[in-house]
């Protein structure tokens, strides 16, 4: 399964030259997606202008198939994605497929040389993330996260309202009650789809037989993902990350809340501020509640509301078409994946790297970490380890079956 490392050298450095000198801004570039499910399809059709789509992978060949026929397209399609990342006329892969895959597919696209697009939740569990940044960084690769909001102005100028110190001093924060997954229950066995390969979908997690169940309702299970918490919480705890300047940190202390809803968490950052995740998923799923010294500020996605109204005399609002061209919920994504074309033209950093999303997404991971082990947790964001805590620092990285290990950057 492993890319070779005199492999893996030699796929970074020849697109190397390619994409940082010969590609022209009026250059079309090509992209692989990798992943056939409903994300990459919503993504294949908010491709914006100047790429296009040359070849797709998935695991469950029909529907790859499915996916190019509808579209009319002339794509090449593969089963292994491997194979996908072995063709010199890509650039840059969007990675789409399930949560479990994704840290694999991003640190093989950096050794191929592909510059990346990969859909948030960026990561299973915690270690992951540091090694996807490690590849990022190690083969000098464009990475962009999925997490829209950063790319949007109404979030962007609420988050650096709170940022600033306009708001007056942060008392506290409240963010959502996202949902864990469950652990999977063995359940009746089921006649393997013709044309899937099941081991290859399964990757790292532990070898079990195929059940309908699983295939597609993964992000309910432990072993796909850490459920809504990471799924929305991605959004959500990306925006609270974002106003409290922690993009490259996080919390310091985790703990249950006892006096709140069944299940809620809370955390606290260096400063003080303590985040209480004990609120009804709804409009705030991507946002929170910033109760400050002059006021009160709820940023939700493609937006934000503050208390008093008087504070809205001292926000810059962008046009009004900025903010309506994110309301079609169907392109939310164009515009970001726009900012990642961009940054692939320039070379420069893209609004939502690697780093800012392992770190946004940690916060996820530590909050389910703190549910499951359900005592106060002590955080060093520097090392990235819980303070004198064997058993909750070996919920850090996950067992990974043999063929399916993290490469070494």
């Amino acid at each position: 399964m492993a890319i070779t490392r005199r492999k893996a050298l030699a796929f970074a450095t020849a697109p190397l030259i390619l994409n940082a000198g010969a590609r022209g801004a009026n250059d079309r570039i090509r992209v692989g997606v990798i992943g056939a499910g409903n994300r990459s399809g919503l993504l294949i059709d908010q491709l914006p202008p100047g790429a296009e789509v040359v070849s797709i992978a998935d695991c469950y060949l029909p529907k790859a198939e499915e996916m190019v026929s509808k579209r009319q397209a002339r794509w090449r399609i593969e089963q292994d994605y491997r194979r996908l990342l072995e063709n010199k006329d890509i650039d840059g892969v969007i990675i789409g497929a399930t949560d479990h895959a994704r840290a694999l597919l991003c640190i093989h696209a950096c050794q191929a040389g592909k510059d990346v697009y990969a859909e948030k939740p960026l990561t299973l569990y915690v270690a992951e993330g540091r090694a996807i940044t490690r590849a990022a960084e190690r083969y000098q690769r464009i990475f962009q996260v999925g997490s829209q909001q950063r790319s949007m102005a109404m979030n962007q100028i609420a988050c650096e309202f709170v940022r600033s110190g306009k708001l007056g001093k942060i008392h506290f924060v409240q963010g959502c009650n996202y949902p864990s997954a469950a652990r999977w229950q063995d359940a009746e066995l089921q006649p393997l789809p013709e044309r899937m390969d099941w081991d290859l979908w399964l990757g790292q997690a532990e070898q079990r037989k195929y059940h309908e169940r699983i295939y597609r309702g993964w992000m309910g299970w432990w072993d796909y993902s850490g459920g809504e918490m990471t799924n929305w919480g991605a959004h959500g705890l990306d925006q609270i990350q974002a106003a409290m300047g922690m993009d490259r940190s996080g919390p310091t202390e985790f703990w249950p809340l006892t006096d709140s809803a069944p299940r809620a968490v809370g955390f606290r950052y260096a400063n003080g501020v303590p985040v209480r995740l004990e609120l009804p998923m709804g409009d705030l799923n991507g946002g929170a509640v910033f109760v400050g010294s002059r006021g009160r500020m709820e940023i939700v996605r493609n937006g934000f509301r503050v208390d008093p109204p008087a504070l809205m005399k001292e926000l810059t609002l962008p046009p009004k078409e900025e903010i309506a061209k994110w309301d079609k919920a169907l392109w939310q994504a164009q515009y970001h994946m726009q900012d990642w074309l961009e940054s692939m033209r320039t070379r420069k950093q893209p609004l939502a790297p690697a780093e800012i999303g392992h770190r946004s997404v940690s916060v996820a991971h530590l909050a389910n970490i703190t549910r499951h082990l359900n005592r106060r947790l002590h955080w060093n964001p520097e090392a990235e380890q819980f303070v004198g805590d064997a058993e909750a620092n070996a919920m850090l990285t996950r067992p990974r079956r043999k063929g399916y290990d993290l490469p070494r950057v």
